[in-house]
């Protein structure tokens, strides 16, 4: 928060300031825009209320003709690590499209340069079924694609990938990626990733900022990656988080390991933040946080819409 004040002594001679009165002129304080959510929710409708969207649209990304549905969204207030409950999603495949249901989850599409953080807990093994597959687990934010390579268009994610994918082997690792803007047919990127291979299970805590033409992630504190104004975000994106399954033949993926038999993989949130206009580290965010838990405060959103609001669909 700024504070901008005025001295009435300044540079002025000593009998003046002798016989002057202090200002009285209350201090500017310059509104300061955040969003938290501690993901401590009993059930859907209260979600609902609070913004959320979770996705129902089929298509991209993910295994052709695959669900995307609530039934994979589930609140839970006795989860190890996480003081105040969480939200879980659990995404389920059998190889194919008709056996196959991804989830997703968003907030409202207005924001744009800032802090944004999540806790996050990730998992390298499914809840049961066969391991394997090249499964996405996500934290991002995005605006939506208005025409094959739209120039407009903004994303920026964290991507962890436990068994691989995307042409790296079976090794897991963890993706960001900022994007300038793509196409699906003929399938046309540009963006600009780094990759880090190894484990990321567990909670992690993730930060990313979009502020003075950079897109800087941070993983557990640790400069992850930076990314340049060539892929700096453009147009006012919705806060997001999915699990999905990746296609075979997709960026010379593999695709889900060849069984029918069902598996689960799951994906857990703490809490979610995003504070306009400036960097924090992920110290500062941390703190932030610790003192809404330490007030007993679940959720806070000062973020304004735009005027008009934006769409928001839950779809990319």
């Amino acid at each position: 928060m700024g504070l901008a004040g005025c001295d009435s002594s300044e540079n002025k001679p000593d009998a003046t300031q002798a016989n002057t009165t202090p200002s009285t002129t209350p201090p500017v304080t310059t509104p300061v825009a955040i969003f938290f959510d501690d993901f401590s929710y009993a059930d859907l409708a209260a979600f609902h209320n609070n913004g959320w969207k979770v996705r129902t649209e089929t298509g991209h990304p993910g295994i052709e003709g695959a669900a995307w549905s609530a039934e994979g969204i589930s609140f839970h207030q006795n989860i190890s690590g996480a003081e105040n409950g969480a939200v879980r999603m659990s995404s389920v495949t059998g190889g194919k499209g008709e056996n196959t249901r991804h989830t997703q989850f968003c907030h409202a599409r207005k924001y744009r340069e800032g802090t944004y953080a999540a806790r996050v807990f990730f998992r390298d093994e499914p809840s049961y079924g066969p391991d394997g597959d090249e499964v996405i687990q996500t934290f991002y934010a995005i605006s939506p694609l208005k025409a094959p390579m739209d120039k407009n268009y903004s994303e920026t994610d964290f991507e962890y990938l436990p068994n691989g994918g995307w042409g790296e082997n079976t090794v897991p690792a963890m993706w960001t990626t900022s994007w300038d803007t793509f196409q699906l047919k003929p399938w046309t990127k540009v963006n600009e990733y780094t990759r880090k291979a190894g484990s990321y299970a567990g909670w992690r805590t993730l930060v990313l900022t979009v502020t003075d033409n950079k897109v800087i992630y941070y993983v557990d504190g640790q400069l992850f990656s930076e990314h340049t104004s060539a892929v700096y975000p453009e147009d006012f994106m919705s806060i997001n988080f999915n699990l999905w399954f990746m296609p075979k033949g997709a960026d010379n993926s593999q695709g889900p390991v060849d069984s029918p038999e069902l598996r689960e993989y799951q994906e857990d949130i703490d809490w979610v933040f995003f504070r306009e206009g400036v960097a924090l580290s992920t110290a500062e965010v941390e703190a932030l946080v610790a003192g809404y838990r330490n007030g007993k405060v679940a959720f806070v959103d000062d973020v304004k819409e735009q005027n008009p609001a934006l769409p928001s669909p839950c779809g990319l």
